[in-house]
């Protein structure tokens, strides 16, 4: 018993310095893990789940227009507002949503469709002017 109690106070001072080397180790990586706050002048993305929203300027600037399944019927072609050009926008709505260069969702201009859930699309493709939210 003597002989074991000799042996844990021989390696104990090692044990203290790995467990206090392991305590730091993690609060640094807590540390690092945590989100970083929004840089100065960058515009913070408020598009809830559900929703679909388009700025009026790239990365997520000027005006903004949501949609939801309450203010669009699936399948119908959905202009944005009057005087209304997106530059950018973000679907996180649950299903795919086609933009269209064209106010009538022709496909002589151009368009795409973007998968739901959470796509984000800083700068367009194209000047977006209307959407189609597939079933």
């Amino acid at each position: 018993m003597t002989r074991t109690i000799k042996s844990l106070r021989s390696r104990l001072p090692k044990i203290l310095l790995l467990a206090s080397i392991g305590v730091f180790g993690m609060s640094s990586l807590a540390h690092a893990s945590a989100p970083a706050a929004p840089e100065p002048g960058s515009p913070q993305v408020t598009c809830q789940k559900g929703e679909f929203c388009a700025w009026t300027e790239e990365h997520y600037g000027g005006e903004l227009e949501r949609m939801d399944l309450r203010t669009v019927n699936p399948e119908e072609c959905v202009p944005l507002l009057t005087d209304f050009t997106a530059y950018s926008f973000v679907n996180r709505m649950d299903r795919m949503v086609t933009v269209y260069q064209g106010e009538d969702c022709s496909t002589e201009g151009d368009f795409t469709t973007y998968p739901g859930g959470g796509t984000y699309v800083p700068q367009a493709p194209f000047t977006v002017r209307a959407i189609q939210v597939w079933n």
